[in-house]
């Protein structure tokens, strides 16, 4: 094809890349607004199938969403208002006991019994070029401090806005289904309508079965924790319920994190007077709890959501993570689950047909 007006095309094509670019920073820009959202469209997905099950017996939907509503606000305010110090006077004490720790007896004894089980290494020079280094950049380590802290008050802020959000989608779910299927052309807006729904509620169960998940992990976290005497339950057993609602990797990495977290806290590797030391109790019951978990209850709990391979949730949460974060990383499993499930029912069955 011959090209008559070289100029014009050539600044036709210089104005297309412009406005994508400028498209692209606009979404960078936008990211963490257009991820709220998203969070907020899962939750509500969540919250629907609640809504709808009281409206099967026999419930107006309006009183339904009040009374679901109520219930998730009530919930809310009881942790701010019951977990949230506890939480919170936990974690200073955990900064506290740690300060105390690295200056105290307790730590030069800690060493020693490092040095003993591993001779070949010199501990206490590395521990001395540790603090040395935490000395000289004291300054960076304060900088990075402050910006972890103000990174907690954004994420609660931007729970927050989630909630509210999600509120608001919520009472408005069967007006946003409606709209998004006179957006579909007539004839093929009831293959789409059904199988939107399908998805919808397959995802607001995979959403109410890991936050259910997560909720089991935490209060039995919290129960044999502090049965047991470990140190700071609240704060250990609220790691777990966060980490739990990641699938498949997130029960995991909280029960390292919380083993640790008690062998750090421990005042000896070993008591010397006989016994299992907590440390090794509470990697005991997270070994036998993640067993539970993986083939107990969540079979029963998930066994109505659309079933997401291992190596698919890993994946989506690597991505979701890179690119938004933690909310990235949970948002990135039910968006995994809703694409599963259109290959499942429209692209496979093509493919079988052709």
């Amino acid at each position: 094809m011959r090209i008559r007006n070289a100029f014009r095309a050539g600044l036709a094509g210089g104005l297309g890349v412009l406005v994508a670019l400028a498209i692209g920073g606009m979404v960078t820009h936008l990211a963490t607004i257009l991820t709220y959202v998203g969070a907020a469209i899962f939750l509500a997905l969540g919250l629907d199938p609640m809504v709808t099950q009281l409206q099967r017996l026999k419930m107006p939907r309006w009183l339904a969403m009040i009374v679901v509503l109520v219930l998730v606000l009530g919930i809310f305010a009881l942790i701010l208002l019951l977990v949230v110090p506890v939480i919170v006077n936990q974690t200073a004490n955990l900064i506290s006991s740690i300060a105390d720790y690295t200056n105290g007896l307790s730590y030069k004894a800690f060493l020693k019994q490092v040095q003993a089980a591993v001779p070949a290494v010199d501990v206490p020079s590395i521990a001395n070029q540790v603090t040395k280094f935490v000395q000289q950049n004291a300054g960076n380590i304060t900088g990075g401090v402050l910006a972890v802290g103000l990174g907690i008050a954004s994420g609660v802020a931007g729970g927050i806005i989630v909630v509210i959000l999600t509120l608001y989608l919520t009472a408005s779910m069967p007006v946003f289904k409606t709209s998004l299927y006179r957006l579909i052309p007539m004839s093929r807006r009831e293959r789409f309508a059904d199988l939107a729904e399908r998805i919808f509620q397959s995802v607001g169960r995979f959403v109410i079965g890991q936050v259910s998940l997560a909720l089991i992990n935490g209060v039995l976290s919290f129960i044999f924790l502090t049965v047991v005497g470990a140190k700071l339950p609240a704060v250990f057993a609220f790691i777990a319920f966060l980490g739990s609602l990641i699938p498949l990797v997130g029960t995991i990495t909280g029960a390292v994190i919380i083993v640790l977290g008690q062998l750090l806290l421990a005042d000896s590797i070993w008591p010397a007077h006989g016994g299992l030391p907590t440390w090794l109790i509470v990697a005991i019951y997270y070994i036998v709890y993640m067993q539970v978990e993986a083939y107990i209850l969540s079979p029963n709990i998930m066994n109505r959501a659309v079933k997401v391979p291992g190596v698919v949730v890993v994946i989506a949460a690597l991505i979701g993570g890179t690119l938004l974060g933690i909310l990235g990383a949970l948002i990135a499993i039910p968006v995994a689950a809703a694409v599963l499930l259109i290959i499942e029912e429209v692209v496979i069955p093509r493919q079988a047909e052709a």
